[in-house]
Order: C-alpha cells, then sequence, then structure tokens
C-alpha cells in the first residue's frame, strides 16, 4: 500500500457548481500509477464547498445554485461577518452544509465513481478566484 499526497491549484471559476473531476484527475501525477485504492479530496477554504452529484444535466447545477441561494439569502442584515461584501458569511454557510472533503475510490489509474457522477467545485463567492485542494491518495500499485 502507498501514500501519496499532492496540492493542486483548481483554476478561478465564476460564482456557481462547477464539475471538476476531469481538472482533479489530470493534474494528479501518480494517480495512473494507482491500481485499487481511495483518494480523498479536501478544499483548503472556507467559502467553497466540494461534493459528488449528477454531472450531465446542467440543470443540476442550476437547481443547486436555486436552492442554497433561498437556503441562505445574501441579506446582509442577517449576519454579522460581512466584512467582505454581502456573499462573505453566506459563502461559509453554505461551504458548511456541503462539505469540505470527498472521497472517492480510485480503479486502474483513474476515479471510479458512477456513469452519471462529478465531483463538483461548489463556489460561493462571487470573485473567489483559484482555489486549492489537497488530494490524498492511498493504494496499491500496479
Amino acid at each position: 500500500m502507498q501514500v501519496f499526497q499532492q496540492t493542486l491549484t483548481l483554476s478561478a471559476k465564476p460564482r456557481g457548481y462547477h464539475i471538476v473531476t476531469g481538472e482533479i484527475e489530470n493534474g494528479l501525477t501518480d494517480l495512473p500509477a494507482v491500481k485499487a485504492g481511495i483518494a480523498h479530496i479536501h478544499i483548503k477554504h472556507t467559502s467553497a464547498g466540494l461534493t459528488i452529484n449528477e454531472n450531465a444535466d446542467p440543470d443540476v447545477r442550476h437547481d443547486f445554485a436555486t436552492f442554497f441561494d433561498r437556503l441562505v439569502p445574501e441579506d446582509t442584515s442577517l449576519y454579522r461577518h460581512t466584512l467582505e461584501g454581502t456573499d462573505d458569511m453566506t459563502s461559509h454557510i453554505k461551504s458548511s452544509l456541503l462539505g469540505s472533503s470527498v472521497t472517492v475510490p480510485i480503479s486502474n489509474g483513474r476515479f471510479n465513481v458512477g456513469t452519471w457522477q462529478g465531483v463538483y467545485l461548489c463556489e460561493h463567492r462571487n470573485n473567489g478566484g483559484s482555489r486549492k485542494v489537497v488530494v490524498t491518495m492511498m493504494g496499491s500499485l500496479e
């Protein structure tokens, strides 16, 4: 069993829900050597989150945005922590609800997710910038 860890910088994305499965897989230099294992992906930010969900229909991403914007409204009268704008505290709440990490199985040098699944970067800031993720992989090598 080998353990690998790599920090990746994901490209800046606008506010929304973005499938980043390929961007992460392509950035992992040791992934192709892992025959069977797991990858734990952790985002190093408190205003963006990660989740695994539907990767085919773009309406899912739209519906995520609609749901979370209704659940956590950008009304600064509701929050004290608003130094960085109306999306400041709301971004922290949304990322806490979604979570800061996901774990996926690895099979034959690829993430072994379902046909209709992808890893999402959930960007809650209007101008979040690039995001760093730490990926820790454990597995047997080819």
